[in-house]
């Protein structure tokens, strides 16, 4: 671990760090792979919010771009962080894959009374490998293959046969994720190797597209125990700040911390975006007294919003062909605009 630094980090400027990383301070013009390697990838349980989040991410992005882009397997859909679907680039995937592997068939054992057995999961898996050597397969031949209909039989296959979800499935126009490939076939073996090289390659992903942050939070983002990641950390050479209420942050070397300053442009966010999470509070970038209006038991599929100043500050939804937003509070004239503008 690098030397300790005595800097103290404001809210403001973890919030200008956050939005910098994401790419909510001025739209980019990377390519669609680079982009959500930068941001550690986008949760895709909702089709559509993988292209919000990339069109409020990068300059002048289309739909059919990253219709392509799935289409040539330069980036991919799979379970993963958190046991959350999450588009990602080809070459992240198998990192992230090993990485998260054994704590998420560790979590799919200690829960839930009347799934099947991890010897039966397994063999189940093996017969569908076989089915899916000879190309991709809809849900409903899954279960087929299965021989054992629902979710659970499903979603336990997945961890002991690592599967994507290919287009046309899982797309704006097919919004639905429910056609299968095994990896290997779809992207090929794993350069990764291990576990260990796979954590390490989280902790980076996550430091670039949301550090500084403390070791728990890099842990609640990827999944983890904080036990499996710190010895990584410990080998890793790191930057070291604290916040103000003296917890200690990691960060990568040479990493940009803006100007607390910095203007920090409207942005429309898509529901489930990664930025509004729990492992990002100390940013401040969605206030607390707002929380239960994004996520709560009446919307457990989270709400689109917006952001003023790096803070979120209201609601919006498509309506009649329009986009309609819903402020928390009263906005200045020159937000409102911008609002506009942007929708």
């Amino acid at each position: 671990m690098g030397d300790s630094a005595e800097r103290t980090l404001s809210p403001r400027e973890l919030n200008r760090a956050l939005l910098a990383r994401q790419l909510l301070l001025a739209r980019s013009r990377i390519s669609l792979p680079k982009a959500l390697e930068r941001v550690g990838g986008l949760q895709a349980q909702y089709a559509p919010s993988m292209y919000v989040g990339l069109w409020t991410r990068l300059e002048g992005f289309e739909r059919q771009r990253l219709n392509r882009a799935l289409e040539r397997r330069s980036v991919v859909q799979g379970t993963l962080m958190r046991s959350t679907i999450h588009l990602v680039s080809a070459h992240d995937y198998w990192p992230f894959a090993l990485g998260v592997r054994r704590a998420r068939r560790q979590v799919w054992g200690k829960s839930g009374r009347n799934r099947p057995s991890p010897d039966r999961v397994a063999a189940a898996a093996k017969r569908l490998r076989g089915r899916l050597a000879n190309g991709p397969l809809a849900r409903t031949e899954v279960d087929a293959a299965l021989d054992s209909p629902g979710s659970a039989m499903v979603n336990g296959v997945g961890l002991w046969l690592d599967l994507v979800r290919v287009p046309p499935a899982g797309t704006w126009e097919r919004r639905r994720a429910d056609v299968y490939a095994a990896a290997e076939d779809w992207l090929g073996p794993p350069a990764a190797k291990s576990e260990r090289e796979g954590i390490e390659h989280l902790v980076r992903r996550y430091l670039q597209g949301f550090g500084p942050a403390a070791r728990k939070d890099i842990a609640d983002w990827a999944g983890l125990q904080p036990v499996a990641i710190s010895p990584v950390l410990e080998e890793m050479r790191l930057r070291r700040f604290r916040d103000q209420g003296g917890d200690e942050l990691l960060d990568l070397p040479r990493a940009p911390l803006p100007d607390p300053d910095t203007p920090a442009p409207v942005r429309f966010l898509p529901v489930w975006d990664a930025t509004l999470l729990a492992h990002t509070r100390r940013t401040g970038i969605l206030p607390e007294e707002h929380r239960s209006r994004v996520f709560n038991v009446r919307t457990p599929h989270s709400v689109n919003t917006f952001l003023v100043d790096g803070v979120v500050s209201g609601t919006w939804r498509y309506e009649r062909g329009a986009v309609k937003v819903e402020p928390f509070g009263r906005l200045d004239r020159s937000a409102q605009r911008a609002l506009r503008e942007e929708a």
